[in-house]
C-alpha cells in the first residue's frame, strides 16, 4: 500500500475496511485478544472485563430519532453487550471544529447524558480538542463492562443447527440519515437505541446464547459474512423473513438501495440452539426495542458448501450468495 492513499471507501465497513485493517492494523497490533476481531475485547482483570472503543462522525449531527450524542452512547454500550458484558463506564473525547455551534454542542451533551442514564452507564472521563474546520463535531468513546462468570458469547461460537434471529427491521438508521442529508421529506426515524434490556433479558432467561452482534456499518449482509467466516459455518437465511418496514422498503425502491447492506444502530443478530429459538424470540419481542424481532434462518455445516458462505433463499424459490459490502455503502452515513 506504499503509493496508496486513504479513500472514503476505507470507512464503509465493507471489504475495503477489512483489507485496510488486515494490511496495517492487524500486522502491527496482532495479539490473541485483538485477533479475535470482536466488537469488544474480553480481558483478565479483577474478574473479566470487556473493553471497546469507537468514533462517531455522522453528518448531520442531529437527525430524526437521534443525534451524534445518543449514537455515541448506544454504539459503545451495544458493543459491550455483544460480548454479554454489563456496561459500566464510558469515556468521551470531543473533536470540535472551529465554528461549531455552542447550542448544538449543549443539545448533544444533554442527549449523551440522558442516553447514558437509560443504558445504566457512567461517563467517567473526557477530553476536548478544538481544531480548524467547518463547524463539525466528532466524538470518540471508550467503554468498559463486566463479564459475568460463565458467559462466553463470541462470533466463533455459531454451530450447525443454530437458529439466526434479528431484533427488528433493517435499514432504519441508514434511511433516516440519507433522508436528512438529501432533504427528502420522510418520517423515517433512526433506530439508535441501547440494547441493555434485550440482552439482559436473554441472559437472565438462562438461554444458551452463542453469538450476539450489532448490525451497524455494512448492514446485515456484511455482518452475517463476518460471523460465518469467524465460526467456519454456512449461514442460510430466508429473504422473505428479513424484517423491513414498508417505509424503508419504499425508500430503498426509490433510491435503488438494498436493506441488507444498510446500517442500523439499535439492532442485533442473535444465534443460539434451535430448541431455544422460540423462547428467545419471545424474550426479544417483549424487551425494549425488540417488538419487530424475527427468525430469519439457520446455521449449516460449511462442509455442505465449498466454504463458509451466506446463502439467501429468495421469495421465488431460488438461492443467491450474499457477499460482504463491496465499495461504498452510498450515500455515506458516518
Amino acid at each position: 500500500m506504499t503509493d496508496e492513499k486513504i479513500m472514503m471507501v476505507h470507512g464503509s465497513g465493507g471489504r475495503a475496511t477489512g483489507e485496510l485493517i488486515s494490511a496495517i492494523f492487524d500486522k502491527e497490533f496482532s495479539n490473541p485478544v485483538l485477533d479475535a476481531m470482536e466488537d469488544a475485547a474480553v480481558v483478565e482483570g479483577a474478574g473479566r472485563i470487556a473493553m471497546t472503543t469507537d468514533s462517531f462522525v455522522v453528518t448531520p449531527a442531529e437527525f430524526r430519532g437521534g443525534d451524534i450524542g445518543r449514537l455515541s452512547i448506544c454504539g459503545t454500550v451495544n458493543d459491550l453487550l455483544m460480548r454479554g458484558a454489563e456496561p459500566k463506564y464510558i469515556t468521551c473525547g470531543f473533536i470540535l471544529e472551529e465554528g461549531a455551534e455552542i447550542a448544538l454542542l449543549k443539545r448533544i451533551v444533554h442527549s449523551m447524558a440522558e442516553t447514558a442514564k437509560e443504558a445504566g452507564v457512567f461517563i467517567v472521563a473526557g477530553d476536548t480538542k478544538v481544531v480548524n474546520g467547518h463547524g463539525e463535531i466528532y466524538i470518540n468513546t471508550a467503554g468498559v463492562g463486566l463479564v459475568p462468570e460463565g458467559v462466553d458469547i463470541k462470533a466463533s461460537n455459531a454451530l450447525p443447527g443454530d437458529a439466526i434471529l434479528v431484533s427488528g427491521t433493517m435499514g432504519d438508521h441508514h434511511a433516516a440519515i440519507i433522508s436528512e442529508r438529501m432533504q427528502i421529506d420522510t418520517d423515517i426515524a433512526s433506530d439508535n437505541a441501547p440494547l441493555l434490556d434485550m440482552v439482559t433479558n436473554l441472559l437472565d432467561a438462562g438461554l444458551h446464547v452463542h453469538v450476539l452482534r450489532d448490525i451497524t456499518r455494512g448492514g446485515l449482509g456484511t455482518v452475517l459474512n463476518e460471523l460465518a467466516e469467524a465460526s467456519g459455518q454456512t449461514f442460510e437465511i430466508e429473504e422473505a423473513a428479513i424484517p423491513v418496514s414498508p417505509k424503508v422498503k419504499d425508500f430503498c425502491g426509490l433510491l435503488g438501495l438494498d436493506p441488507l447492506y444498510m446500517g442500523n444502530e439499535g439492532k442485533l443478530v442473535c444465534i443460539l440452539p434451535e430448541d431455544e429459538a422460540d423462547e428467545a424470540l419471545s424474550v426479544m419481542k417483549h424487551s425494549a426495542y425488540g417488538q419487530q424481532a424475527a427468525r430469519i434462518g439457520k446455521v449449516k455445516d460449511a462442509a455442505q458448501t465449498t466454504s463458509p458462505v451466506v446463502i439467501s433463499k429468495t421469495a421465488i424459490g431460488g438461492e443467491r450468495i450474499i457477499g460482504i459490502l463491496e465499495g461504498e455503502g452510498l450515500p455515506r452515513i458516518c
